[in-house]
């Protein structure tokens, strides 16, 4: 079960992952940072022509106001929440792949440091 782990881990280019992280990691923030509120002449919407027959009622006006101004704002809301789970996950990335560049100098060192044990022993072995 362990080697299509080592196998996928050693097909992961991790040099390249390792020099992209922080891009990604500055991607997210800046998205987070353009997710602040517009004001309403900023979001420069036109208004279209109607007949003046489909003209609706001041009541419906307000009442498809009010709906609408819920919906943005809950979309703004889900926008702010997944703008941030985005920056928690590039920052969880970048934690993520020092951890593993760590973990892959510390595997270097022992495989060397073994392999330099088994020659020792072997040097002991043979001289006696």
């Amino acid at each position: 079960m362990a080697i299509p782990w080592l196998t996928a881990l050693k097909v992961i280019p991790w040099g390249d992952v390792i020099e992209h992280a922080p891009s990604v990691l500055k991607a997210a923030r800046k998205l987070m940072d353009r997710q602040t509120p517009q004001s309403p002449d900023q979001a420069g919407t036109p208004a279209t022509q109607t007949p003046v027959s489909a003209v609706p009622s001041l009541g419906e006006l307000k009442n498809a106001l009010i709906a609408a101004q819920g919906q943005i704002d809950r979309q703004a809301q889900t926008q702010r929440e997944l703008t941030e789970t985005l920056a928690e996950l590039a920052e969880q990335n970048t934690r993520l792949v020092s951890a593993v560049e760590v973990l892959r100098l510390r595997t270097r060192l022992l495989l060397w440091g073994g392999a330099a044990l088994v020659l020792w022993l072997a040097v002991l072995t043979w001289r006696t």
